[in-house]
């Protein structure tokens, strides 16, 4: 059903909506992990298993979704079921959120998409996996990911494992360096490889606490609009196997190949070949280092918060 007057702003629940006014965190969480990134019924699980890391590390979680054309900051357990339960979700980026707004459709939302409304409804910390990007190849196919070029317009700080796998990583970085997007590694000048700790990238600059994040981020906002991505790499001793992360990447982008797969259908595409030809090792890495983003964010904002204005 179409709506008769889409919302301008996103609909908050009460619990953001009550946090934000109050001046407590508050974390984004995007929506496509879990009707596009985990298989079912995993996802339900880890919808909740996020949500407790935000609030672990002292903050508020905000999952966001389109339902019927209005944008959700905040769902409620039976919208988080429904997200997760529905097969046909579209996936949202930035360039989707009128459609679904004019048409009444739902949605799940993308890292772009997220930031987008996250900053609307005046939540300024972003939790996720990896971040889209330039995709291998890209200067034959011009594949290259809007969370980039919508980065480097919103005001957010990204906590993320750096950008999938199956992406060209240095060609991520230059782009984010050409579109002026801060990036830190936490801890680290290493950028993470999302499934492995090591992208073989370096990064200029780094943070050690969640403290010194918050810091670069009100200085970025007070210079001017743009992320800050936060790059969070997995611990060694957690990462995929390194030869058979390199093994299931390459069969599953000759799979995706093979298969016809293109534009934003090869990233869900490969995730479930990597999630299926790992035996599902992907998935439990996955959700060990959205989990561990989960809770950097919430203590990052947590500093935000405490931090003067």
């Amino acid at each position: 059903m179409t709506p008769a007057n889409p919302p301008s702003r996103p609909v908050l629940s009460s619990e953001v909506a009550d946090a934000l006014a109050a001046g407590r965190p508050v974390v984004a969480l995007e929506s496509t992990l879990l009707a596009h990134g985990l298989p079912r019924p995993d996802n339900r699980a880890a919808a909740d298993d996020v949500e407790a890391a935000v609030r672990a590390g002292g903050a508020v979680p905000a999952t966001i979704a389109v339902l019927d054309g209005v944008p959700h900051v905040g769902l409620k357990p039976a919208e988080i079921d429904r997200v997760c339960a529905d097969p046909d979700l579209a996936k949202l980026g930035v360039r989707d959120l009128p459609v679904a707004a004019a048409l009444g459709l739902s949605g799940a939302t993308t890292v772009s998409s997220t930031a987008l409304l996250a900053e609307a409804a005046g939540v300024t910390v972003f939790a996720t996996g990896g971040l889209g990007g330039v995709h291998r190849l890209a200067s034959e196919t011009f594949d290259e990911s809007a969370d980039l070029t919508a980065l480097s317009r919103t005001s957010v700080v990204v906590v993320c494992a750096g950008v999938k796998s199956i992406l060209d990583v240095p060609a991520t970085l230059e782009r984010l360096e050409s579109l002026s997007v801060t990036v830190v590694g936490y801890g680290t000048t290493t950028f993470p490889g999302f499934y492995v700790a090591d992208s073989g990238s370096t990064l200029d600059w780094s943070v050690t606490d969640p403290e010194q994040a918050a810091a670069v981020f009100a200085a970025r906002r007070r210079l001017a609009p743009g992320a800050v991505v936060v790059a969070n790499p997995l611990p060694a001793d957690e990462q995929l196997d390194p030869v058979l992360h390199d093994r299931v990447i390459a069969d599953a982008l000759a799979a995706a190949d093979a298969a016809g797969v293109r534009g934003k259908g090869v990233t869900p595409f490969v995730l479930d070949h990597l999630h299926r030809a790992s035996e599902g090792a992907t998935l439990a890495v996955n959700v060990r280092l959205v989990l561990r983003n989960a809770e950097l964010a919430g203590r990052i904002a947590a500093a935000l918060a405490a931090s003067p204005a």
